[in-house]
């Protein structure tokens, strides 16, 4: 049975009614197939004839630590754009030159759910709570670690430094960038410096291009 949002959304927004087939994904990897058997926008019932596990499960795992921009329509944006390309973490950043300090993670993770309805993504990426940019490059982790930032040149292109089936964590600064005193940190922390390509991008759309290498590199 449906919960009343799900519910509601099924009936009186998509108009499906009874006999209709429907797909609901779980956040852990199912994905169902069944057939609605009581209509009622408050508890619908569905009766599943079909179940895949782990469907499309990818074979690396990403994590994107980016400094929210100021718009929260381009930070909702980018959460939208990640999950339906491939994306399995997010920390939101609060470094030296950001901007916006405070998330409505409510609001956040609906997008991400609604995200991964529309593009059938069945793995709920997780959303962690903005974190001190410090003691985010401190944290321990075992895949490769990555900083990109506009200081600079000759910096190693994201794609040729990614290992295909790894764990990639890279991190995507302010509007005004990463200042020198964060891209020692991570240099310290052992982060590799990388460019994104030849074009300066915006925050939300170079946490897009990130995933879409990583997901370009792993791609059969």
């Amino acid at each position: 049975m449906l919960d009343e949002q799900e519910s509601r959304h099924c009936i009186r927004v998509l108009r499906l009614t009874k006999a209709d087939s429907i797909t609901l994904v779980d956040g852990k990897g199912g994905l169902y197939t069944g057939v609605i058997t009581d209509p009622n926008p408050k508890k619908c019932r569905v009766e599943i004839t079909r179940i895949t596990k782990d469907f499309e499960k990818r074979d690396y795992r990403l994590h994107v630590a980016i400094a929210p921009p100021k718009s929260a329509d381009r930070f909702e944006w980018f959460l939208e754009k990640a999950v339906e390309i491939g994306i399995d973490e997010i920390t939101p950043l609060l470094c030296e030159r950001s901007e916006r300090r405070k998330l409505n993670t409510g609001r956040l993770e609906k997008i991400i759910v609604s995200a991964m309805k529309q593009s059938l993504k069945t793995y709920m990426p997780v959303l962690n709570n903005l974190t001190n940019f410090e003691a985010f490059c401190k944290k321990a982790f075992k895949g490769g670690k990555y900083i990109a930032h506009c200081d600079g040149y000759h910096k190693m292109f994201l794609g040729n430094e990614l290992n295909i089936g790894s764990e990639y964590v890279v991190l995507i600064g302010p509007e005004g960038d990463f200042s020198p005193g964060e891209i020692n940190i991570a240099k310290t922390n052992s982060y590799r410096e990388i460019s994104l390509g030849n074009s300066r991008l915006r925050t939300e759309t170079a946490g897009v291009v990130a995933c879409t290498i990583a997901a370009m590199v792993n791609t059969k």
